[in-house]
């Protein structure tokens, strides 16, 4: 059975990348999607291509440009998905917000400031506990839902300029553990993905990307990259199960690269 046919999905960076690539699976396999993203508007052609692909595989498709990380316009949104959702509720929320400092701690010059540090973790961790609260709070987050978050193997290796966004994604996993408890008795699972090297808008803009993705592609198993559909389907597989007995859980979902990179 399809437990996503006319369900509502929620996505949190939905405009690139992993974001992107889970919305338009979600979509495919018969959910509407409510989607955020924050964008200028040089990028408007793209979003409006992307809700036009969403909405001609047959289901209802609205993208909000605003920033999700902040408390306005985590509030402005939720009221939005109120009207949106029509009384209905959200059965997959992926939290795709990948925003954060990339800079050494320790240089002559441009080390992390504590600014960059705090919103790294505030947008890349934190707001996926806000997110769950607020959520919650207003009811929209349905008995049976599924909770995605998206992690990489940064939270034990090192990159010179990946610390603030290596912290971020382990307490990224330390909140999907607690809210996964927290939220077992409404029957929501809560579970982070972590993704292969895949190449995304983001991982981009990492000044060591070039290296580490040659690394990958070397030594994967699967001697390539992994890419935003190969996320999508497992995000897709997992939202399908109409139970929450996988929750608190980190997945892998590289190829197997963590065995061998």
């Amino acid at each position: 059975m399809n437990r996503l046919e006319d369900s509502w999905s929620l996505v949190l960076g939905a405009s690139s990348g992993i974001g992107q690539g889970c919305a338009l699976a979600l979509a495919e396999a018969g959910s509407h999607v409510a989607g955020v993203h924050f964008d200028t508007a040089q990028r408007g052609d793209e979003v409006r291509q992307l809700l036009q692909s969403l909405r001609g595989l047959g289901v209802k498709a609205h993208l909000f440009n605003d920033n999700a990380a902040s408390e306005d316009g985590r509030a402005r949104l939720i009221g939005e998905l109120r009207s949106t959702l029509d009384g209905g509720g959200i059965r997959v929320l992926v939290h795709s917000l990948a925003f954060g400092a990339l800079a050494p701690y320790v240089a002559p010059s441009g080390a992390l400031t504590r600014r960059q540090l705090d919103m790294t973790l505030s947008v890349m961790a934190n707001s996926l506990v806000y997110w769950a609260q607020d959520l919650v709070e207003a009811g929209l987050l349905v008995r049976g839902a599924h909770v995605f978050a998206l992690t990489s193997a940064g939270t034990s290796r090192v990159a010179r300029s990946y610390g603030a966004v290596s912290a971020a994604k382990s307490a990224l996993e330390a909140h999907v553990r607690q809210l996964a408890v927290e939220l077992a008795p409404a029957g929501i699972s809560v579970n982070a993905i972590r993704a292969g090297i895949t190449l995304t808008p983001s991982f981009l803009r990492i000044p060591e990307s070039a290296e580490l993705a040659e690394r990958a592609r070397n030594h994967n198993p699967h001697r390539r990259l992994t890419t935003p559909e190969d996320i999508a389907a497992s995000v897709v597989l997992l939202a399908r199960a109409d139970s929450s007995w996988m929750t608190g859980n980190v997945i892998g979902v590289d190829g197997g690269e963590i065995l061998t990179v």
